[in-house]
């Protein structure tokens, strides 16, 4: 079987990135499940691409991370891109930290979720990811849901993302654009709370809403801009907590939804779902699909939108952190 290898044995760092790090450069993590899984080719594609220019725009180093026969790539060239974005539908695994070692056994292409992407970048030394929306509590999850007109199945799923634990475990900032807008938005904060993860709103005063500008609820914590979300992120940091940090920037205004557009849509997906008996791993890319096609692509926009958006911010924390 050979030697053993841990995470970090398992990690094929490509060269910009690790010239980036043994330099004390700043360097921003990027999930590739949007690639694989998020949206439809080639706008997968254009957006990978736009999100490493973004990085690149700031003055960071990009590091999208996948999985490739058996190891963990952190950093992937123009080709490495490509076959993620053109793989057959079902090819490409997704990775995440309960999935992991499965899909490095496997072999083959399998793109990283946020809990993934989080290990891979820790352990190359990364301290800045950035991604679309986390994962959280979905509704149901706890036998109800605090985010809809009605409430879901009696009958608590336990459906919650690994995403909310990584960031428990793994100490790095993390940049979104809040909790996806399909999930009960409340329970995750609560969630978070409970875990010791700080989540903080970046000029605002409300919590991004993912679509739409606000999720219309009060942001945990927020600050006034970026060089103040660096100076949090060194603190939080330097306490040695072990939690990461999230920090939640909303989707640029020419791109948003209205908030009621968003709700409606969100809600009558939701509803949609449950009448139908979708859950599980198929439930999340249902709703989103659905949910593009009550706003006649409007919520498409919107995604590709905020994780481009998402990708600069995290490059301008990345730069500011590297000076601190």
């Amino acid at each position: 079987m050979g030697v053993p290898l841990d995470v970090t044995g398992r990690l094929v760092v490509a060269p910009p990135v690790a010239a980036a790090l043994a330099a004390g450069a700043p360097v921003v993590a990027l999930e590739s499940t949007l690639i694989s899984h998020g949206l439809p080719y080639p706008q997968n594609l254009e957006v990978a691409t736009a999100s490493e220019a973004a990085v690149r725009s700031a003055g960071a180093v990009p590091a999208t991370v996948a999985l490739h026969d058996g190891r963990i790539l952190v950093g992937l060239d123009a080709a490495a891109l490509e076959a993620l974005a053109t793989a057959p539908a079902g090819s490409v695994r997704k990775a995440a930290r309960p999935s992991l070692a499965v899909a490095l056994a496997a072999g083959g292409w399998a793109a990283t979720t946020v809990s993934a992407t989080m290990i891979a970048a820790h352990a190359a030394g990364i301290r800045v990811f950035a991604t679309g929306g986390i994962g959280g509590v979905h509704r149901g999850a706890i036998g109800g849901s605090r985010s809809g007109s009605r409430p879901a199945a009696s009958e608590p799923t336990f459906d919650i993302s690994s995403d909310l634990e990584e960031l428990a475990r793994t100490p790095m900032a993390v940049v979104c654009a809040g909790p996806k807008a399909i999930l009960d938005v409340p329970s995750t904060l609560e969630y978070l709370e409970t875990r010791g993860v700080p989540v903080v709103a970046i000029g605002q005063d409300e919590l991004p809403g993912f679509f739409a500008r606000s999720a219309g609820i009060r942001a945990p914590s927020s600050v006034r801009d970026v060089a103040a979300a660096a100076e949090l992120v060194v603190t939080h940091l330097t306490l040695t907590l072990g939690s990461g940090i999230l920090l939640c920037v909303p989707v640029p205004a020419e791109d948003a939804l209205r908030e009621a557009i968003a709700r409606e849509a969100v809600e009558r997906a939701v509803r949609e779902a449950q009448s139908e008996g979708i859950g599980g791993p198929a439930l999340t890319p249902w709703l989103l699909a659905r949910i593009a096609s009550l706003t006649q692509g409007a919520s498409i926009r919107a995604n590709a939108s905020l994780i481009v958006h998402d990708a600069r911010v995290a490059g301008e924390l990345a730069v500011l952190l590297a000076s601190a």
